[in-house]
Protein backbone atom coordinates (compact mmCIF):
# COMPACT_ATOMS: atom_id res chain seq x y z
CA UNK A 1 0.00 0.00 0.00
CA UNK A 2 1.44 3.55 -0.66
CA UNK A 3 2.13 5.86 2.05
CA UNK A 4 0.75 8.96 1.30
CA UNK A 5 3.12 11.83 1.38
CA UNK A 6 3.20 14.37 4.67
CA UNK A 7 1.33 17.44 3.76
CA UNK A 8 3.64 20.96 3.93
CA UNK A 9 2.07 23.90 5.17
CA UNK A 10 3.25 27.81 5.77
CA UNK A 11 3.80 28.89 9.00
CA UNK A 12 4.53 32.27 10.18
CA UNK A 13 6.82 32.87 12.78
CA UNK A 14 8.09 35.10 15.87
CA UNK A 15 10.85 35.20 17.62
CA UNK A 16 14.38 36.73 19.22
CA UNK A 17 18.11 36.63 17.68
CA UNK A 18 21.00 35.85 20.29
CA UNK A 19 20.68 39.62 21.05
CA UNK A 20 17.31 39.88 21.95
CA UNK A 21 16.19 41.53 19.04
CA UNK A 22 12.49 40.65 17.87
CA UNK A 23 12.53 38.59 14.15
CA UNK A 24 9.66 37.17 12.04
CA UNK A 25 9.24 35.52 8.82
CA UNK A 26 7.74 32.43 7.04
CA UNK A 27 8.65 28.98 6.63
CA UNK A 28 7.46 25.11 4.63
CA UNK A 29 7.26 22.27 7.16
CA UNK A 30 5.51 19.55 8.50
CA UNK A 31 4.23 21.31 11.74
CA UNK A 32 5.32 23.75 14.07
CA UNK A 33 7.65 21.66 15.82
CA UNK A 34 9.72 21.01 13.44
CA UNK A 35 9.57 25.33 12.42
CA UNK A 36 11.11 25.98 15.60
CA UNK A 37 13.19 22.98 15.48
CA UNK A 38 14.54 25.02 12.38
CA UNK A 39 14.45 27.65 13.99
CA UNK A 40 16.97 26.96 16.75
CA UNK A 41 19.45 25.37 14.49
CA UNK A 42 19.32 29.22 13.44
CA UNK A 43 20.12 31.02 16.52
CA UNK A 44 16.83 32.19 17.11
CA UNK A 45 14.59 31.43 20.15
CA UNK A 46 10.82 30.85 18.94
CA UNK A 47 7.91 32.10 20.38
CA UNK A 48 4.54 32.05 18.10
CA UNK A 49 4.29 29.51 15.39
CA UNK A 50 1.24 29.69 13.88
CA UNK A 51 -0.06 28.09 10.46
CA UNK A 52 -0.80 30.74 7.60
CA UNK A 53 -4.44 30.20 6.68
CA UNK A 54 -5.56 30.86 2.67
CA UNK A 55 -7.10 34.31 2.29
CA UNK A 56 -10.70 34.45 1.06
CA UNK A 57 -9.46 36.88 -0.95
CA UNK A 58 -7.05 34.48 -2.76
CA UNK A 59 -7.75 35.76 -7.14
CA UNK A 60 -3.87 36.86 -6.31
CA UNK A 61 -2.10 33.64 -5.71
CA UNK A 62 -3.30 31.70 -8.63
CA UNK A 63 -0.10 30.20 -10.23
CA UNK A 64 0.57 32.00 -13.38
CA UNK A 65 2.50 30.95 -16.58
CA UNK A 66 5.70 33.22 -15.95
CA UNK A 67 5.73 31.53 -13.14
CA UNK A 68 5.70 27.74 -14.44
CA UNK A 69 8.49 29.24 -16.69
CA UNK A 70 10.77 30.91 -13.89
CA UNK A 71 10.33 27.96 -12.15
CA UNK A 72 11.74 25.67 -14.87
CA UNK A 73 14.29 28.13 -15.41
CA UNK A 74 15.80 28.13 -11.66
CA UNK A 75 15.20 24.09 -11.88
CA UNK A 76 17.39 23.92 -15.35
CA UNK A 77 19.92 26.52 -13.36
CA UNK A 78 19.88 24.28 -10.43
CA UNK A 79 20.50 21.04 -12.08
CA UNK A 80 23.54 22.49 -14.01
CA UNK A 81 25.33 23.28 -11.31
CA UNK A 82 24.81 20.27 -9.34
CA UNK A 83 22.28 20.69 -6.71
CA UNK A 84 20.61 17.80 -5.88
CA UNK A 85 16.96 17.55 -7.12
CA UNK A 86 15.30 17.84 -3.24
CA UNK A 87 17.08 20.75 -2.39
CA UNK A 88 16.92 22.19 -5.59
CA UNK A 89 12.94 22.33 -4.85
CA UNK A 90 13.66 23.89 -0.78
CA UNK A 91 15.83 26.54 -2.35
CA UNK A 92 13.27 27.59 -5.57
CA UNK A 93 10.10 27.26 -3.44
CA UNK A 94 11.49 29.61 -0.92
CA UNK A 95 12.23 32.02 -3.06
CA UNK A 96 8.61 32.45 -4.69
CA UNK A 97 6.21 34.96 -2.99
CA UNK A 98 3.14 33.46 -3.90
CA UNK A 99 2.43 30.73 -1.10
CA UNK A 100 0.30 28.91 -4.38
CA UNK A 101 4.02 28.76 -6.04
CA UNK A 102 5.56 27.43 -2.77
CA UNK A 103 3.10 25.20 -2.44
CA UNK A 104 3.29 24.05 -5.99
CA UNK A 105 6.88 23.21 -5.56
CA UNK A 106 6.57 21.48 -2.18
CA UNK A 107 3.78 19.19 -3.41
CA UNK A 108 5.98 18.10 -6.34
CA UNK A 109 9.23 17.80 -4.43
CA UNK A 110 7.21 15.31 -1.54
CA UNK A 111 6.06 13.25 -4.74
CA UNK A 112 9.62 12.79 -5.68
CA UNK A 113 10.70 12.15 -2.30
CA UNK A 114 8.12 9.07 -2.24
CA UNK A 115 10.09 7.63 -5.17
CA UNK A 116 8.34 8.96 -8.22
CA UNK A 117 10.18 10.14 -11.05
CA UNK A 118 9.61 13.93 -11.87
CA UNK A 119 8.04 13.59 -14.67
CA UNK A 120 5.71 11.09 -12.98
CA UNK A 121 5.44 13.68 -10.22
CA UNK A 122 4.53 16.65 -13.09
CA UNK A 123 2.20 14.48 -14.37
CA UNK A 124 -0.22 14.68 -11.32
CA UNK A 125 -0.41 18.65 -11.81
CA UNK A 126 -1.53 18.34 -15.41
CA UNK A 127 -2.90 22.12 -15.00
CA UNK A 128 0.51 23.53 -14.61
CA UNK A 129 2.42 21.18 -16.48
CA UNK A 130 0.98 19.81 -20.11
CA UNK A 131 2.08 16.72 -21.66
CA UNK A 132 4.56 18.34 -24.09
CA UNK A 133 6.49 19.86 -20.73
CA UNK A 134 6.13 16.36 -19.03
CA UNK A 135 7.38 14.55 -21.96
CA UNK A 136 10.29 16.46 -22.56
CA UNK A 137 11.17 16.04 -18.53
CA UNK A 138 10.84 12.41 -18.95
CA UNK A 139 13.15 12.45 -22.33
CA UNK A 140 15.86 14.09 -20.11
CA UNK A 141 15.34 12.06 -16.90
CA UNK A 142 15.46 8.73 -19.45
CA UNK A 143 18.66 9.62 -21.88
CA UNK A 144 20.49 10.75 -17.65
CA UNK A 145 20.17 14.88 -19.81
CA UNK A 146 17.85 16.41 -17.26
CA UNK A 147 19.97 19.80 -17.11
CA UNK A 148 20.04 20.15 -20.80
CA UNK A 149 16.38 19.10 -21.52
CA UNK A 150 15.01 21.64 -18.70
CA UNK A 151 16.90 24.38 -19.90
CA UNK A 152 15.09 23.53 -23.38
CA UNK A 153 11.93 23.38 -21.98
CA UNK A 154 13.04 26.46 -19.61
CA UNK A 155 13.45 28.40 -23.21
CA UNK A 156 10.24 27.48 -25.19
CA UNK A 157 8.29 28.11 -21.60
CA UNK A 158 9.41 31.58 -21.88
CA UNK A 159 9.42 32.50 -25.72
CA UNK A 160 5.82 30.43 -25.58
CA UNK A 161 4.55 32.83 -22.45
CA UNK A 162 6.76 36.37 -24.46
CA UNK A 163 4.63 35.63 -27.25
CA UNK A 164 1.55 35.27 -25.85
CA UNK A 165 2.28 38.47 -24.14
CA UNK A 166 2.44 40.08 -27.04
CA UNK A 167 -0.59 38.92 -28.92
CA UNK A 168 -2.68 39.93 -25.72
CA UNK A 169 -0.66 43.53 -25.83
CA UNK A 170 -1.99 43.80 -29.37
CA UNK A 171 -5.63 43.10 -28.50
CA UNK A 172 -5.96 44.43 -25.08
CA UNK A 173 -4.71 47.82 -25.81
CA UNK A 174 -8.01 48.82 -28.36
CA UNK A 175 -10.64 46.89 -26.13
CA UNK A 176 -9.42 49.07 -23.41
CA UNK A 177 -9.87 52.09 -25.15
CA UNK A 178 -13.40 51.28 -26.85
CA UNK A 179 -14.80 50.35 -23.14
CA UNK A 180 -13.25 54.18 -21.75
CA UNK A 181 -14.91 55.52 -25.43
CA UNK A 182 -18.98 53.69 -24.51
CA UNK A 183 -18.80 54.70 -20.85
CA UNK A 184 -17.61 58.24 -21.73
CA UNK A 185 -20.14 58.65 -24.64
CA UNK A 186 -22.50 57.08 -21.73
CA UNK A 187 -22.40 59.65 -19.58
CA UNK A 188 -22.67 62.19 -21.93
CA UNK A 189 -25.93 60.97 -23.56
CA UNK A 190 -27.12 60.62 -19.55
CA UNK A 191 -25.95 63.18 -17.87
CA UNK A 192 -25.00 66.24 -20.31
CA UNK A 193 -27.57 66.08 -23.42
CA UNK A 194 -30.75 66.58 -21.10
CA UNK A 195 -29.29 69.71 -19.54
CA UNK A 196 -29.20 71.25 -22.69
CA UNK A 197 -32.28 69.33 -23.67
CA UNK A 198 -33.88 72.00 -21.38
CA UNK A 199 -32.71 74.54 -22.33
CA UNK A 200 -33.77 73.44 -25.94
CA UNK A 201 -37.28 73.36 -25.16
CA UNK A 202 -37.39 77.36 -24.05
CA UNK A 203 -35.97 78.00 -27.83
CA UNK A 204 -39.54 77.72 -28.89
CA UNK A 205 -37.88 76.72 -32.64
CA UNK A 206 -37.24 73.76 -34.75
CA UNK A 207 -34.00 71.63 -33.74
CA UNK A 208 -31.35 70.92 -36.03
CA UNK A 209 -31.67 67.10 -37.30
CA UNK A 210 -28.72 66.10 -35.87
CA UNK A 211 -29.56 67.43 -32.68
CA UNK A 212 -32.73 65.69 -33.00
CA UNK A 213 -31.50 62.26 -33.62
CA UNK A 214 -28.71 63.04 -30.67
CA UNK A 215 -31.56 63.98 -27.99
CA UNK A 216 -33.80 60.89 -29.23
CA UNK A 217 -30.62 58.40 -28.67
CA UNK A 218 -30.18 59.93 -25.26
CA UNK A 219 -34.20 59.65 -24.23
CA UNK A 220 -33.17 55.72 -25.36
CA UNK A 221 -30.51 55.52 -23.58
CA UNK A 222 -32.13 56.85 -20.49
CA UNK A 223 -35.20 54.98 -20.49
CA UNK A 224 -33.17 51.66 -21.65
CA UNK A 225 -29.93 51.59 -20.32
CA UNK A 226 -30.46 48.70 -17.80
CA UNK A 227 -31.28 46.42 -20.64
CA UNK A 228 -28.74 47.34 -23.10
CA UNK A 229 -26.26 46.31 -19.86
CA UNK A 230 -27.92 43.87 -19.40
CA UNK A 231 -28.01 42.67 -22.61
CA UNK A 232 -23.97 43.62 -22.95
CA UNK A 233 -23.31 41.44 -20.24
CA UNK A 234 -25.18 38.56 -20.83
CA UNK A 235 -23.73 38.59 -24.59
CA UNK A 236 -20.39 38.51 -22.57
CA UNK A 237 -20.92 35.57 -20.68
CA UNK A 238 -22.80 33.99 -23.23
CA UNK A 239 -19.46 33.74 -25.59
CA UNK A 240 -17.03 33.02 -22.70
CA UNK A 241 -19.06 30.13 -22.18
CA UNK A 242 -19.54 29.42 -25.22
CA UNK A 243 -16.04 29.79 -25.77
CA UNK A 244 -15.61 27.22 -22.45
CA UNK A 245 -17.69 24.86 -23.69
CA UNK A 246 -18.28 24.31 -27.04
CA UNK A 247 -15.53 22.89 -29.13
CA UNK A 248 -16.93 24.22 -32.77
CA UNK A 249 -17.91 27.56 -31.44
CA UNK A 250 -13.59 27.65 -30.65
CA UNK A 251 -12.99 25.97 -34.03
CA UNK A 252 -15.03 28.54 -35.39
CA UNK A 253 -13.30 31.50 -33.32
CA UNK A 254 -10.13 30.55 -35.10
CA UNK A 255 -10.89 30.12 -38.29
CA UNK A 256 -12.74 33.78 -38.07
CA UNK A 257 -9.83 35.20 -35.97
CA UNK A 258 -7.42 34.19 -39.02
CA UNK A 259 -9.53 36.00 -41.41
CA UNK A 260 -9.43 39.59 -39.80
CA UNK A 261 -7.13 41.96 -41.57
CA UNK A 262 -4.59 43.44 -39.25
CA UNK A 263 -5.25 40.78 -36.41
CA UNK A 264 -5.24 37.73 -38.50
CA UNK A 265 -1.35 38.41 -39.70
CA UNK A 266 -0.69 38.57 -36.60
CA UNK A 267 -2.23 35.10 -35.22
CA UNK A 268 -1.50 33.82 -38.26
CA UNK A 269 2.45 34.63 -37.77
CA UNK A 270 2.25 33.82 -34.27
CA UNK A 271 1.11 30.32 -35.14
CA UNK A 272 3.94 29.86 -37.52
CA UNK A 273 6.28 30.71 -34.33
CA UNK A 274 4.80 28.74 -31.96
CA UNK A 275 4.64 25.22 -34.25
CA UNK A 276 8.13 26.17 -35.30
CA UNK A 277 9.30 26.76 -31.66
CA UNK A 278 7.48 23.57 -30.63
CA UNK A 279 8.43 21.33 -33.17
CA UNK A 280 12.41 22.40 -32.91
CA UNK A 281 12.24 22.23 -28.94
CA UNK A 282 10.82 18.21 -29.26
CA UNK A 283 13.05 17.22 -32.11
CA UNK A 284 16.04 18.62 -30.45
CA UNK A 285 15.13 16.87 -27.52
CA UNK A 286 15.11 13.10 -29.34
CA UNK A 287 11.38 12.87 -29.96
CA UNK A 288 10.77 10.91 -32.75
CA UNK A 289 9.83 13.55 -35.66
CA UNK A 290 5.95 11.36 -36.16
CA UNK A 291 5.64 11.62 -32.17
CA UNK A 292 6.58 15.41 -32.04
CA UNK A 293 3.98 16.18 -34.19
CA UNK A 294 1.43 14.99 -32.16
CA UNK A 295 2.51 17.33 -29.33
CA UNK A 296 2.76 20.15 -31.71
CA UNK A 297 -0.61 20.27 -32.88
CA UNK A 298 -2.18 20.87 -29.58
CA UNK A 299 0.25 23.68 -28.79
CA UNK A 300 0.16 25.44 -32.10
CA UNK A 301 -2.90 27.66 -30.76
CA UNK A 302 -5.08 27.76 -33.62
CA UNK A 303 -7.33 24.61 -35.13
CA UNK A 304 -6.99 25.38 -38.82
CA UNK A 305 -2.61 24.91 -37.34
CA UNK A 306 -3.94 21.85 -35.53
CA UNK A 307 -5.84 20.37 -38.30
CA UNK A 308 -2.83 20.77 -41.16
CA UNK A 309 -0.49 19.85 -38.68
CA UNK A 310 -2.42 16.31 -37.71
CA UNK A 311 -2.56 15.55 -41.88
CA UNK A 312 1.49 16.31 -42.05
CA UNK A 313 1.79 14.13 -38.90
CA UNK A 314 -0.22 11.34 -41.52
CA UNK A 315 2.02 11.95 -44.44
CA UNK A 316 5.39 12.10 -42.76
CA UNK A 317 4.38 8.98 -41.38
CA UNK A 318 3.67 7.28 -44.62
CA UNK A 319 7.46 8.55 -45.32
CA UNK A 320 6.83 11.56 -47.03
CA UNK A 321 9.57 14.62 -46.29
CA UNK A 322 8.23 17.44 -43.70
CA UNK A 323 8.66 20.50 -45.96
CA UNK A 324 7.03 18.84 -48.87
CA UNK A 325 4.04 17.95 -46.18
CA UNK A 326 4.12 21.43 -45.31
CA UNK A 327 3.85 22.54 -48.82
CA UNK A 328 0.76 20.43 -50.12
CA UNK A 329 -1.24 21.72 -46.49
CA UNK A 330 -1.29 25.54 -48.30
CA UNK A 331 -1.23 26.93 -44.72
CA UNK A 332 2.82 27.45 -43.77
CA UNK A 333 4.76 30.80 -45.68
CA UNK A 334 7.85 29.97 -48.11
CA UNK A 335 9.86 31.38 -46.08
CA UNK A 336 9.28 28.80 -43.09
CA UNK A 337 8.84 25.65 -45.90
CA UNK A 338 12.23 26.46 -47.27
CA UNK A 339 14.52 26.56 -44.57
CA UNK A 340 12.40 23.28 -42.96
CA UNK A 341 13.86 21.76 -46.49
CA UNK A 342 17.49 22.81 -45.26
CA UNK A 343 17.59 21.11 -42.12
CA UNK A 344 16.15 18.22 -43.42
CA UNK A 345 18.84 17.83 -46.37
CA UNK A 346 21.85 19.23 -43.87
CA UNK A 347 20.63 17.24 -40.78
CA UNK A 348 20.05 20.45 -38.81
CA UNK A 349 15.95 20.53 -38.47
CA UNK A 350 16.28 21.58 -35.30
CA UNK A 351 18.32 24.38 -36.11
CA UNK A 352 16.42 25.81 -38.98
CA UNK A 353 13.33 25.24 -37.03
CA UNK A 354 14.53 27.74 -34.41
CA UNK A 355 15.60 30.39 -36.98
CA UNK A 356 12.01 30.00 -38.43
CA UNK A 357 10.63 30.63 -34.82
CA UNK A 358 12.84 33.22 -34.08
CA UNK A 359 12.49 34.90 -37.42
CA UNK A 360 8.47 35.03 -36.82
CA UNK A 361 8.49 36.05 -32.87
CA UNK A 362 10.56 38.73 -34.37
CA UNK A 363 7.79 39.73 -37.01
CA UNK A 364 4.72 39.25 -34.29
CA UNK A 365 6.98 42.01 -31.88
CA UNK A 366 7.40 44.41 -35.26
CA UNK A 367 3.87 44.23 -36.07
CA UNK A 368 2.68 44.81 -32.00
CA UNK A 369 4.67 48.20 -31.85
CA UNK A 370 3.45 48.90 -35.41
CA UNK A 371 -0.21 48.20 -34.56
CA UNK A 372 -0.01 50.59 -30.93
CA UNK A 373 1.70 53.04 -32.79
CA UNK A 374 -1.00 52.93 -35.66
CA UNK A 375 -4.00 52.62 -33.31
CA UNK A 376 -3.02 55.70 -30.78
CA UNK A 377 -3.97 58.43 -33.34
CA UNK A 378 -6.57 55.84 -35.12
CA UNK A 379 -8.19 55.88 -31.38
CA UNK A 380 -7.75 59.63 -31.20
CA UNK A 381 -9.61 60.34 -34.12
CA UNK A 382 -12.56 57.52 -33.21
CA UNK A 383 -13.19 59.38 -29.80
CA UNK A 384 -12.68 62.90 -31.17
CA UNK A 385 -15.52 61.83 -33.71
CA UNK A 386 -17.73 60.86 -31.03
CA UNK A 387 -17.12 62.90 -28.18
CA UNK A 388 -17.08 66.04 -30.79
CA UNK A 389 -19.43 64.94 -32.64
CA UNK A 390 -21.86 65.23 -29.19
CA UNK A 391 -20.78 68.76 -28.18
CA UNK A 392 -21.66 69.94 -31.66
CA UNK A 393 -24.82 68.32 -31.86
CA UNK A 394 -25.67 70.37 -28.83
CA UNK A 395 -24.30 73.67 -29.93
CA UNK A 396 -25.11 73.73 -32.96
CA UNK A 397 -28.94 75.20 -32.03
CA UNK A 398 -27.56 77.98 -29.85
CA UNK A 399 -25.09 78.54 -32.99
CA UNK A 400 -28.24 79.02 -35.42
CA UNK A 401 -30.17 81.02 -32.40
CA UNK A 402 -27.28 83.78 -32.48
CA UNK A 403 -27.10 83.80 -36.32
CA UNK A 404 -30.63 84.36 -36.02
CA UNK A 405 -30.69 86.78 -33.98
Amino acid sequence: MAVKAAKISVYAWEGTDRKGSKMTGELSGLNPALIKAQLRKQGINPGKVRKKSASIFSFGNRIKAQEIALFTRQMATMMKAGVPLLQSFDIIGEGFDNPAMRKLVDEVKQEVAAGNSFAASLRKKPQYFDELYCNLVDAGEQAGALDTLLERVATYKEKSESLKAKIKKAMTYPLAVVFVAIIVTGILLVKVVPQFESVFKGFGAELPAFTVMVIGLSEFLQAWWWMLLGVLIAAIFGVRHAFETSQAFRDRMDTWLLKLPLIGTLMYKSAVARYARTLSTTFAAGVPLVEALESVAGATGNIVFKRAVLRIKQDVSTGMQLNFSMRTSGIFPSMAIQLTAIGEESGALDDMLDKVASFYEDEVDNMVDNLTSLMEPFIMVVLGVIVGGLVVAMYLPIFQLGSAI
